[in-house]
């Protein structure tokens, strides 16, 4: 982990899970998100007292576990309050409901574990909350109440609401909740105008543009994929096993979990759309085209 700083009161911690770092006075900062697990948050711990800085405070955009994962040690250590959106709030506080969602019932052991389950912290609502320099704004899709941070030094932490070409290139389905609202999100992205945008997973950067059009095109692509792969009456399994296959995605308990659930949010989106509809015949429930009904 490197603390960088990229304006007066604003820095981040290069990570895989970037966390951001906010100056609210000579030796007290904010954090925005704290990594994926204890072990993250011993090295934020470690970086904010190699700079003489103390935690007063904790933001999290969203509840996914690589996002949350330092929350509890560095609350611990610290006693500083943390700070979430709405339903975000309650999946904090509540982690087994992210392996839950995402399963669709009591999740099996093998996703129980920090990838998808976080430890549980204390939550209070960011809404009046935050402090002077701080406001965050709603990005919506990704997950239910996912938000992003603008700092007084004109730059924004954009939380999971664009992704990298790498990692579009390798995994081509980044999990989406909302599918209608990421795009929607996508569209407000480009409305935004700051010195510097550092998403969770992508470096900082001055100009989000190409960023926006990569996603954007990713998602349509998924879309165009699931809605021919409908032209004849097919099941999620069938769904699945066609997108693990024309992705070469190698699939594993996380993997499986993820990109099923994100398969049904787009088949949930080509429906509200009337693009495709659904039948139930011998006991399954099949998808198909609406106009080959």
């Amino acid at each position: 982990m490197e603390l960088i700083k990229v304006a007066k009161k604003t820095y981040y911690i290069k990570n895989p899970t970037n966390i951001g770092v906010y100056q609210v006075d000579d030796d007290s900062v904010y954090l925005i998100d704290t990594g994926n697990d204890k072990d993250a948050g011993r090295k934020i711990l470690k970086i904010m007292e190699e700079n003489g800085f103390k935690v007063k405070g904790i933001i999290n955009t969203h509840s996914n576990a690589d996002h949350i994962g330092g929350n509890k040690i560095i609350q611990d250590r610290t006693n500083c309050p943390i700070f979430a959106y709405n339903i975000e709030k309650s999946f904090i506080e509540n982690p087994i409901l992210e392996p839950s969602f995402l399963y669709g019932g009591y999740p099996f052991k093998e996703i129980r574990n920090k990838f998808l389950q976080a430890k549980e912290s204390k939550v209070t609502s960011i809404e009046n909350n935050l402090p002077d320099g701080l406001e965050y704004f709603k990005l919506k899709g990704h997950f239910f109440d996912m938000i992003g941070i603008k700092t007084s030094d004109d730059v924004y932490f954009l939380a999971d609401s664009l992704f990298k070409e790498e990692v579009i290139t390798k995994y081509h389905l980044c999990f989406l909740l909302d599918i209608k609202e990421y795009l929607n999100t996508l569209d407000y992205l480009e409305t935004l105008k700051g010195k510097l945008f550092i998403p969770s997973h992508v470096e900082a950067v001055s100009d989000i543009s190409n960023l926006i059009t990569l996603n954007r095109n990713k998602v349509y692509e998924i879309i165009d994929k699931i809605y021919n792969f409908c032209e004849k009456e097919v099941t999620l399994e069938d769904i699945l096993k066609y997108i693990f296959d024309v992705y070469n995605l190698n699939i594993n308990p996380n993997q499986y979990v993820l990109i099923s659930s994100t398969i049904k949010s787009y088949l949930s989106y080509l429906n509200d759309l009337e693009k495709i509809t659904f039948l139930f015949k011998d006991n399954k429930m099949y998808w198909k085209q609406k106009n080959e009904i």
